[in-house]
């Protein structure tokens, strides 16, 4: 492990955290608003996870990343990639600005780029991170585990406060009995129903991981097709072009056009900037957080 730096780099899938911030306070049907009537649940929701994750984790440095609109290199190979969303709440809409307004006022480099999604940023930053320092990903979207190596651990948020799994090389195949380039395979053959792309009909994670323990690729399982039960024979066979499509869907590319340079995301919070926006959005309840 090449390390130039004891420190740590966090890269926040902020989408993730938005959203989950939003559904998480407005449960109720309540939302919160600034007096003025701006609401801003899923901004304070984002800051209280993305606040806790830093204090556990004690990054050194923090980049966020974000997705640029629903039109990607995606939607152009499968139309109805994620096709399945329906639009953004209302409340949520104006609140997709203000949060990078947020992220801003911490110093955190806000980025994302139009064609590609946040897991690519991520991905990419991710790679180009790893050989100077270590890198941790803070997502709730399970995809990003083929990003785990030796430099890099997901961090996947559970339910509750404070409740993370982290995902090193051991635990992924502790738990999933895979490694990272397998959940790219393990989604070419069972989809992925929040992203819409189907992968092979009628095969589920019990025997898509099963076939992938004994092939070891989906390359793997093509070349042993003959030895397979004829049931999951059939179903491969019928399904082999969106095989080949559903795994390239799945696959997080690398080589993103984005880059930010690592001394551009130290966490080096300016107490009186943060206050002032914090003060703008009325976010009392957020003030001892920041110390």
């Amino acid at each position: 492990m090449s390390q130039t730096s004891s420190g740590s780099v966090l890269l926040v899938d902020g989408m993730a955290l938005l959203f989950r911030g939003f559904y998480a306070t407005s449960s109720g049907g309540y939302i919160m608003r600034t007096n003025s009537g701006t609401p801003i649940n899923a901004v304070y929701g984002f800051l209280k996870y993305m606040l806790d994750a830093i204090q556990t984790f004690k990054p050194s440095h923090v980049v966020c990343c974000w997705d640029m609109g629903s039109k990607t290199f995606r939607t152009e190979k499968f139309e109805a990639y994620k096709a399945n969303r329906g639009e953004a709440p209302e409340e949520l809409i104006p609140q997709f600005d203000l949060v990078k307004e947020v992220t801003a006022s911490f110093n955190i480099p806000n980025v994302g780029v139009f064609g590609y999604e946040a897991d690519d940023c991520i991905g990419t930053l991710a790679r180009s991170y790893s050989s100077q320092t270590k890198v941790q990903i803070l997502t709730g979207d399970h995809d990003m585990l083929q990003l785990v190596d030796e430099n890099t651990e997901v961090i996947i948020m559970k339910k509750g406060h404070s409740n993370y799994m982290v995902y090193t090389l051991e635990t992924l195949m502790e738990e999933k009995s895979l490694t990272p380039p397998q959940i790219i395979d393990l989604k070419g053959l069972t989809g992925d129903t929040a992203d819409n792309y189907p992968g092979v009909k009628g095969i589920g994670e019990k025997t898509a991981t099963k076939l992938l323990v004994e092939y070891q690729t989906i390359d793997g399982i093509l070349e042993n097709l003959a030895a397979l039960p004829k049931g999951v024979r059939a179903k491969i066979e019928a399904e082999l072009d969106m095989l080949h499509l559903s795994r390239d869907l799945a696959t997080i590319r690398l080589d993103a056009p984005v880059a930010c340079a690592l001394e551009d995301c130290e966490w080096a919070m300016e107490r009186d900037k943060v206050i002032s926006k914090f003060e703008e959005l009325e976010f009392k309840g957020l003030m001892r957080l920041i110390g």
